[in-house]
């Protein structure tokens, strides 16, 4: 998939307000509010953005934290990690790999294998069932 580059109005027109907040300008939305926190679906997760596959089901755990949470990505090029320090926090920012949209943030508080915990924003993804993604 080639690198998904847009201008802000191309972005705008494509996604919602609430995911245009959270994919472009970082935002995140409340705690246990979001559709995705509480699926327990067997399927794939992609970029709300660019349609990039993200995240499998099978990585996704109930952190209680109020977002979806996965222990590692498809693939670790699937997205890209940067230094946060805003807020008064030091954290890692997790953005997709190819649209640089936020997803949200790791941490390294994990239960899987590499201790981590992706904690993602559910208006930065979409799902598809196993079936339907195949």
């Amino acid at each position: 998939m080639d690198k998904l580059n847009l201008t802000d109005a191309e972005w705008r027109e494509r996604l919602s307000p609430e995911q245009y907040h959270v994919l472009r300008e970082g935002g995140t939305e409340r705690a246990f509010t979001g559709k995705y926190n509480s699926n327990k679906a067997d399927g794939l997760y992609y970029c709300a953005g660019c349609g990039a596959e993200l995240f499998d089901a099978e990585e996704k755990y109930d952190s209680g934290s109020g977002w979806p949470s996965f222990t590692a990505p498809v693939d670790i090029d699937a997205v890209d990690e940067i230094r946060d320090t805003s807020h008064g926090m030091i954290r890692t920012e997790v953005r997709c790999s190819n649209c640089d949209g936020h997803l949200g943030h790791v941490f390294p508080d994990g239960p899987g294998v590499n201790g981590l915990r992706y904690c993602m924003n559910s208006a930065s993804l979409d799902f598809k069932s196993r079936d339907e993604a195949e």
